[in-house]
């Protein structure tokens, strides 16, 4: 069965957790084939239960000690804009849809989005949005980000945030 993770890393980002857990995306999800959705909710006041999506198998958890097999079994990887998820996604070689939180005041996960978009490393969009990203996405352009290589993640965080 296709998986989904959607991971909001140590965060609070609730608005991410309500839309993907809407009806319309849920539609949009399984009318590309996912039948699992598996959320990380971090310490955000929502923690859906398995029924509160009847299109889609549902589990949801706020922390574990490592994501790994989460990020390891899913076919898709939905996550907020923190660098560290970013990395650990792209590093495991999987799709990325990024959400950037557009409520965060100086907003720097947008740039790190954008930049890694534009190396075509993901696709990103906002909560508004999400739906239909899922609907029209096409994951076949995205090209990997070759792990093991952290100077040159770091380089690439410098330039996107403006540094040097």
């Amino acid at each position: 069965m296709k998986t989904v993770f959607v991971t909001v890393g140590t965060t609070s980002f609730d608005e991410l957790i309500e839309t993907i857990i809407s009806s319309e995306a849920t539609q949009a999800l399984k009318a590309r084939g996912y039948g699992r959705l598996v959320l990380q909710v971090g310490r955000g006041a929502l923690l859906p239960d398995a029924d509160s999506c009847p299109n889609i198998r549902l589990e949801a958890f706020r922390y574990k000690n490592s994501l790994a097999e989460d990020i390891e079994q899913a076919d898709l990887i939905i996550s907020h804009a923190g660098a560290g998820s970013c990395l650990e996604a792209l590093g495991a070689g999987k799709p990325l849809l990024v959400v950037v939180n557009d409520k965060l005041m100086n907003n720097h996960q947008l740039e790190l989005a954008k930049q890694l978009h534009v190396d075509s490393h993901l696709l990103y969009c906002t909560c508004s949005t999400l739906t239909e990203t899922l609907r029209t996405m096409d994951l076949s352009v995205l090209r990997p980000f070759l792990p093991g290589q952290p100077q040159n993640f770091a380089n690439f965080l410098d330039k996107a945030l403006g540094i040097k």
